[in-house]
């Protein structure tokens, strides 16, 4: 379990506060709202369900998964700072890997810089927390990677830290369509309660999942963000 004071950084780390831009991606969404593919609560929350089950967050959760345990296995990311340059090679190795194929994964040019952006930003607002992990990330750095690692480097659960990243993400997606569909915020608040049940059971079978469970079959969110790029007028970079 997490202690608490590393509790409240996962908090403040997955806050809409923290400086890694979220706000100005949308994954797709606005083309699917563009598109009127989602235009109520209703379909919302099945776009969503679908990115959960089936899609780029259930492939993106894995990952920080897999981040977690190659940064937790360090005892060099554990320290507040770097002792040696030679120590935490393979852990560098390992978070460059996991780096490599979550961008090999990403379906678009704007998929794939939303998760280096907000991950690289992540990392640069994260260092007010010191840790030796900060100097094993790749550049760039694919969002999940980037939360995992940290995550573990100060010793904070798995299934806590993909519990507050799912919370996050989702709750990123339902701001898109409160702002362009428009929805409500009691509409928006209605489906994130919706979702929590698919948020809990991902975070606990992500938490379990290996590299060899990755695989997504959510073609139209495919689709809409390779389509994003040629949308006009549009208001998010994804």
């Amino acid at each position: 379990m997490t202690d608490p004071a590393n509790l409240q950084k996962l908090v403040t780390w997955l806050s809409p506060a923290f400086p890694v831009g979220a706000f100005a991606w949308s994954a797709g969404l606005e083309t699917a709202i563009a598109d009127r593919r989602v235009t109520n609560t209703e379909r919302l929350q099945n776009w969503i369900e679908g990115a959960l089950a089936h899609g780029g967050i259930r492939t993106d959760a894995i990952l920080l998964a897999e981040a977690w345990r190659v940064a937790g296995e360090s005892a060099f990311a554990a320290s507040p700072l770097p002792t040696s340059p030679l120590v935490g090679e393979a852990t560098r190795t390992e978070l460059q890997d996991l780096a490599d194929l979550s961008l090999a994964l990403t379906a678009s040019r704007e998929r794939w810089m939303e998760t280096t952006v907000t991950g690289d930003n992540y990392v640069l607002a994260a260092k007010h927390w010191p840790s030796g992990i900060l100097v094993l990330l790749p550049e760039p750095c694919p969002y999940p990677i980037a939360v995992g690692a940290i995550a573990a480097a100060h010793d904070i659960d798995l299934v806590d830290t993909l519990l507050a990243w799912l919370t996050a993400t989702v709750h990123g997606q339902i701001s898109v369509a409160v702002r362009l569909v428009p929805l409500g915020q009691s509409d928006g608040l209605r489906v994130l309660a919706a979702l929590e049940p698919r948020v809990a059971a991902l975070a606990a079978s992500a938490a379990t999942a290996t590299l060899a469970d990755l695989g997504a079959i959510a073609y139209a969110a495919d689709i809409a963000q390779m389509r994003h790029e040629t949308l006009e007028p549009r208001i998010f970079r994804s």
